[in-house]
């Protein structure tokens, strides 16, 4: 006598349930790709440190050469913290470049060295004697590359690369004149120094120069 079609479907189910119930046992509750695999998948994100840089820049990226130099300077100077450092180049050169702009010695002169500010000084008087005034703005937090860290003699030298995005603005002397804009993209080097072992911790600015994009 054949199996009414109801029963086979009944039979049907309870093996598949129990084929289901095995591969429950064997392969655990979760089926299919995760959340959780998702990211474990992802590279880990970088430390904050590393991240601090770049103030939303990509993180500083050191080479072997500039690691080396690195570990000769931390030998004269243990304290040396190359992200710390990059940080506070950053804030000096904005700081630095706003100054500049707005002819402003008092907040020059601590920040560089003698003869930096000789140039600095002769570029403002200039630009007075112009009658021009002008204001410097960042579109963008500046890119700070730590290119060199090292220890020459009782001097700690290092030196870094901006890339920066400014708008600049000069308002002429001439009553009625129109201000000119200029945006533009800047890259330079700026060599810092430090006398090891002072008192004093800052390090001031002993040279820039322009560096390709």
């Amino acid at each position: 006598m054949p199996v009414p079609v109801q029963v086979q479907i009944v039979i049907f189910a309870v093996i598949a349930a129990i084929v289901l119930f095995q591969l429950y046992n064997v392969l655990g509750k979760k089926v299919g790709r995760q959340p959780e695999d998702d990211a474990r998948a992802q590279p880990p994100a970088p430390a904050p440190a590393a991240a601090a840089e770049t103030g939303g820049a990509r993180p500083n990226i050191l080479d072997a050469a500039t690691l080396a130099s690195i570990a000769g300077l931390k030998a004269r100077d243990p304290a040396f913290d190359p992200v710390r450092f990059l940080e506070g180049a950053r804030q000096a050169h904005e700081t630095i470049v706003r100054a500049y702009a707005a002819g402003d010695r008092e907040t020059l002169k601590p920040l560089l060295t003698p003869r930096v500010m000789d140039s600095f000084e002769a570029g403002i008087a200039a630009r007075e004697a112009r009658g021009e005034t002008e204001e410097a703005e960042f579109l963008h937090p500046a890119r700070a590359d730590l290119e060199l860290a090292t220890a020459e003699d009782n001097r700690a030298l290092a030196k870094v690369r901006f890339l920066a995005e400014l708008r600049n603005r000069v308002t002429p002397a001439e009553p009625g004149a129109d201000e000119q804009v200029e945006e533009r993209r800047v890259a330079e080097v700026w060599t810092f120094e430090r006398i090891l072992g002072a008192s004093d911790p800052n390090w001031l600015l002993a040279r820039t120069e322009p560096a390709t994009a």
